[in-house]
């Protein structure tokens, strides 16, 4: 596909719908910018200023377009230490190693790792996700007036209701416009994003951290920089995942690794803290009519405009008008039906899933939740592979010879059943070990095939090995002990 084609497809073939989902998102940004700032134990424009950097320059360098990327709580909990003990120049520096971690891991192709994690373990990550986004939404409702719930039970009408009339504006959109205007037009008392903290007034400015710049400072941010720059690649490339079968289209993960390895380095240096893939704002996006590269680039772009520029209108906005369009996208996110599948898909499935959603919610960390899962799955796939593992034998006719016939995958799970399979006792000249229906793994597989050989010698038993595929033989001859000269001595010694 030619440069031209690349550019109509991403940029310009969804004018209206990138430009408006792209407005919706930065208002519902700048909230939880501010809230991942205070997490960190940073200034509100720290994150705020990040939500620009990294949602424009994702634009350009991410492997999914549509997706939306800025400042996330994810990295903000991984810094909160840092900023404790050596305070906010080294977060810059943090965030800028991380970036460069990031790129590493793009070009080592690490993105591929991504075809490990199973459905189950996707499931669970974005029924987790859904779980923590209403989460963050109690404190909002908790201990606030009653006008709050009136004005939340409005916006949650308006955001189902109105794309019923129209599909032209989005329904978040006009949530926001309509809850502010009333708000302002009724003078309610309710709380607003002005009360989540300072919005900043200038913009952000190129500028070197000021730290020594030294080894030891690369050994102070280094294992925080690769914390976040781990979570940060693996939020991202599961939420590309989850845009892809949102949207139908496909994604390069090892180049969204890499944009998001440059949009941190470059954030750093802009006064902004680590970020990543947000799945929350990436449905906003999408569900407002977000699908190319324009409409991250524009969520960057109105979010800078809104705090700088109107930053007294943005300050008035209702939280309750927010809140709405996280709780709608909650209910989206969630799997409802992976609820119904708990008695329909497989049972070790299900044990993935929530497995996964519990690890995800207690800790609140995704990264954790996700390894529990992707553990889970690998347990539960060997094991299985194990059960269709089998070794059958049959006597020649004088009896003086057996033939054993193994059918299946040869590795750590199956090895000791295969072992277990032969009877070493039995007063024999020759046994053959066809292994034409098996495949043999790993060191664990060959180690195996090693013990029943020299055993069977140990007995006076002539053996043959034949069948080996390829592979397999390839494992055996760099591996095996059992034709080396002082195999039988070695087991013997055992």
């Amino acid at each position: 596909m030619t440069f031209i084609e690349n550019l109509r497809r991403d940029w310009l073939s969804n004018i209206r719908g990138d430009v408006l989902s792209g407005l919706v998102v930065a208002l519902a940004l700048i909230p939880e910018a501010i809230a991942f700032s205070i997490i960190a134990g940073v200034d509100p424009k720290v994150g705020l200023y990040a939500s620009f950097s990294i949602a424009v320059i994702i634009a350009f360098t991410g492997g999914r377009p549509g997706m939306i990327s800025a400042a996330t709580a994810a990295t903000a909990v991984l810094m909160v230490t840092l900023v404790k003990e050596h305070g906010l120049q080294y977060l810059l520096v943090a965030t800028i190693v991380a970036g460069i971690l990031q790129v590493l891991a793009g070009i080592a192709r690490l993105g591929y790792l991504m075809r490990f994690v199973s459905r189950s373990v996707m499931t669970g990550f974005v029924n987790a996700l859904a779980i923590l986004i209403f989460m963050a939404q109690l404190p909002e409702l908790i201990g606030v007036p009653w006008l709050t719930y009136v004005m939340l039970a409005a916006g949650l009408a308006i955001i189902y209701g109105f794309p019923r009339i129209t599909k032209v504006v989005p329904s978040p959109l006009v949530c926001i416009v309509v809850l502010t205007a009333v708000t302002l037009a009724l003078g309610l008392e309710l709380r607003t994003v002005g009360d989540m903290g300072e919005l900043p007034s200038t913009w952000p400015v190129f500028l070197l951290p000021d730290v020594p710049w030294t080894l030891e400072t690369l050994m102070i941010v280094l294992p925080y920089s690769a914390g976040v720059a781990a979570v940060g690649l693996l939020e991202s490339l599961m939420t590309a995942s989850i845009v892809d079968e949102l949207t139908d289209t496909p994604s390069d993960k090892n180049r969204e690794c890499i944009g998001q390895g440059i949009a941190n380095f470059v954030t750093g240096f802009l006064g902004g803290m680590a970020g990543c893939a947000m799945i929350g704002q990436s449905v906003i996006n999408v569900k407002s009519g977000g699908r190319g590269r324009l409409s991250a680039f524009c969520a960057g772009v109105f979010l800078l405009l809104l705090i700088v520029v109107l930053g007294d209108w943005v300050r008035r906005i209702p939280m309750a008008a927010l809140v709405a369009i996280m709780i709608m996208v909650s209910i989206g996110t969630f799997s409802w039906a992976s609820i119904r599948d708990l008695t329909l898909h497989p049972r070790r499935s299900s044990i993935v899933m929530l497995a996964t959603v519990i690890g995800v919610v207690a800790t609140h960390n995704l990264a954790i939740g996700v390894l529990i899962g992707v553990l889970l799955s690998g347990i539960f796939f060997a094991s299985k592979v194990a059960q269709l593992f089998r070794v059958t034998s049959a006597p020649s006719a004088d009896e003086r010879e057996r033939t054993y016939v193994v059918e299946g995958q040869v590795f750590f799970a199956s090895a000791e059943d295969f072992t277990a399979a032969f009877d070493f006792k039995e007063a024999l000249e020759r046994v053959r070990i066809d292994v034409s229906r098996s495949h043999i793994w790993d060191l664990t597989g060959v180690a195996a095939l090693d013990a029943v050989v020299l055993k069977f010698r140990r007995e006076g038993t002539e053996v043959e090995i034949i069948g080996l595929n390829e592979a397999s033989a390839t494992l055996v001859d760099k591996l095996a002990m059992h034709d080396k000269p002082d195999a039988l001595e070695r087991l013997t010694a055992h």
